[in-house]
């Protein structure tokens, strides 16, 4: 669990990625994708925040950025580990490499991000070598240590992808993602792709590691369900802004924003009795090249007043180290679960 009381392991101000649009024969660009658009929160070591919304949010390219997979259009990510400040956004040559050994991603498919021609002892050790922390056999020892702590053998490092099943893919890309002891872990969307028998193996995974390695996560998923059991706090992306951030606990029975009830409203029911309460928002996401004047949620909003046409809402404070961006947060009571 994280400690409020010290300054955030990483920090991220006001950060925008905008991905340009070209038209025409002469490919002129004619406008921006605003994919991630003035975000801003904090990371406690030790914590997971789980980052959640619907496909096209912008999640992924917030976590590819703090990664320093892509490289933000503008605004701040700071990261503090091992008594060093760094600025992410800023950082090249020598400084990239080895903030990367302190930041890693694990990815969606556990089909397509790992090499096919690469046995496991070569996919979980090439971030050992590529960052000169170990080869040999010091190397064969430290991938044969990460892959017993989760869950495979040690008859199976000679052996390629092809002959593991899709829960095993995914324990070697956590495997890759932990080798180099990192502070941050980007998990995205990690057990998706999977049958949910084998998600409850690696979520639990997951949370085992955090504990053993004072791990910090970023938890991306479109499944509610999924960031609720992993999660201290979480963190709700619409159309490129972050709408909510807050408590788990608080955030599920008492949201703040017209989007997060939407969201709430749309997770299965167990109970027979509430089967047939699920809802699901009207309308479709704007159009990142081309959005509204005010709120983004705004066309699918049933609150929505003549302000928020007008004026786009900033993410405040609203108790309960709560955070919302939405004019009528106040005076809305909206049903959680």
């Amino acid at each position: 669990m994280a400690n409020h009381t010290q300054e955030p392991l990483l920090e991220v101000r006001d950060l925008k990625k905008w991905f340009p649009v070209s038209k025409g024969f002469l490919q002129r660009q004619t406008g921006f994708v605003k994919a991630v658009d003035g975000v801003n929160l904090d990371v406690q070591a030790g914590e997971t925040l789980g980052i959640v919304g619907e496909s096209g949010s912008g999640k992924t390219t917030l976590g590819r950025c703090i990664t320093r997979l892509y490289m933000p259009t503008g605004g701040k990510i700071i990261m503090r580990a091992d008594g060093e400040t760094m600025d992410v956004s800023a950082l090249k040559g020598k400084e990239l490499s080895a903030f990367r050994k302190r930041a890693q991603t694990i990815f969606q498919d556990p089909y397509s991000s790992l090499n096919p021609r690469m046995t496991v002892l070569q996919t979980v050790g090439e971030p050992l070598l590529v960052n000169n922390v170990a080869k040999g056999k010091e190397l064969e020892d430290r991938v044969t240590e990460i892959i017993l702590q989760v869950g495979l053998r040690v008859e199976h490092l000679q052996r390629y992808p092809h002959s593991f099943s899709g829960g095993q893919r995914q324990r070697i890309g956590i495997a890759r993602a932990m080798v180099l002891n990192p502070k941050l872990v980007v998990a995205d969307e990690p057990v998706s792709a999977l049958d949910v028998s084998i998600q409850a193996q690696i979520l639990n995974l997951l949370l085992d590691l955090q504990q053993k390695y004072q791990l910090t996560y970023l938890f991306i998923s479109h499944a509610m369900s999924v960031v609720r059991y992993v999660s201290d706090r979480i963190a709700v992306m619409y159309a490129g802004k972050l709408v909510e951030l807050g408590p788990k606990q608080e955030l599920l029975s008492h949201p703040k924003h017209p989007y997060t009830e939407a969201l709430l409203a749309a997770v299965p029911k167990t109970s027979q009795r509430k089967r047939g309460m699920r809802l699901v928002s009207a309308g479709e996401p704007p159009d990142l090249a081309n959005l509204p004047k005010g709120c983004v949620f705004v066309s699918r909003c049933k609150y929505a007043a003549e302000i928020c046409q007008e004026q786009a809402p900033v993410l405040r404070p609203l108790g309960s180290d709560s955070f919302v961006s939405c004019h009528l947060a106040e005076s809305l009571t909206l049903q959680g679960i």
